[in-house]
């Protein structure tokens, strides 16, 4: 009886997992069916996505001819990454002063910053606009900067703020009683510890931005500075869009958000489940 039971009990198992391990098939399915279906139809001309057949390069050399592909990923580049820097800049300073330096009003300060998270996008564009033209930042990278280092610091430092709360009080006071100022524990040991956070808070940071388009086509609308997302935007406002060539467009452009996830796909993990859940 319990040699029935117990080979029922791994029949059970084996069956549950080839459920899980079928819907998991599934849903990669329908996750990776975008990207073939977007590397199908680039690889082929108009007249033959039209037809649902063929093969070509047609697209690509369209493509690079209609825009400057390596200009606009520059410009993506320098705005995704000196946002990055900024965010995690302000959001660790921010995270380690509000969890760990007791202050007065610290707690209002850290449910003022959660409150920034809830405000709609729509609702301070127009305002975030008037006032970057009024001191001639339309049209400049430092524009469109400041607006996604201000859109993303909220939510960086709340997680930056659970991350450093997580680490033993303990720690610092002992640091203290060695002699450390509280910059140097910063630097020297708080920092190092928050490296999986850090890198969390960076890999989210930089999809976000790099796949904007509603900031990047407001505050950057000269075409010497604009990037790929609003370049792609423009082949779409043609008057007969040429599929093929922005499914070229866009793998270009989802391909660096993946790569990045994809070399960091760990890290991240370690930063969600190690910092955040603490």
């Amino acid at each position: 009886m319990t040699a029935f039971m117990g080979s029922d009990f791994r029949f059970g198992l084996r069956l549950s997992r080839g459920v899980i391990l079928l819907v998991l098939c599934l849903v990669a399915v329908i996750m990776l069916y975008p990207f073939y279906y977007m590397l199908h139809a680039a690889f082929q001309s108009f007249q033959q996505f039209e037809l649902g057949r063929g093969f070509s390069f047609t697209s690509w050399a369209q493509l690079f001819s209609v825009l400057p592909v390596f200009r606009e990923l520059v410009n993506s580049s320098i705005v995704t990454l000196g946002t990055v820097a900024i965010i995690l800049a302000v959001s660790t300073c921010g995270g380690y002063s509000l969890s760990k330096l007791r202050f007065r009003g610290s707690s209002v300060v850290f449910v003022g910053i959660v409150a920034t998270m809830m405000v709609p996008l729509q609702s301070i564009i127009i305002p975030e606009y008037v006032n970057l033209s009024r001191v001639g930042l339309i049209g400049h990278f430092i524009g469109a900067v400041l607006v996604y280092s201000a859109l993303g610091s909220p939510f960086a430092t709340f997680l930056m703020t659970t991350y450093f709360r997580g680490v033993p009080d303990e720690l610092l006071e002992a640091a203290v009683v060695d002699g450390l100022s509280y910059a140097n524990i910063f630097l020297r040991i708080m920092v190092p510890m928050a490296i999986p956070a850090l890198f969390t808070v960076a890999v989210l940071q930089f999809i976000q931005v790099w796949d904007d388009l509603l900031v990047a086509m407001l505050f950057l609308p000269n075409p010497d500075v604009r990037t790929i997302t609003v370049g792609l935007a423009t082949l779409q406002a043609q008057r007969i869009v040429n599929i093929p060539v922005l499914m070229a467009g866009s793998f270009i452009s989802a391909l660096p958000a993946v790569i990045v996830y994809l070399i960091f796909q760990r890290s991240l993990i370690n930063g969600l489940t190690m910092g955040m859940g603490k």
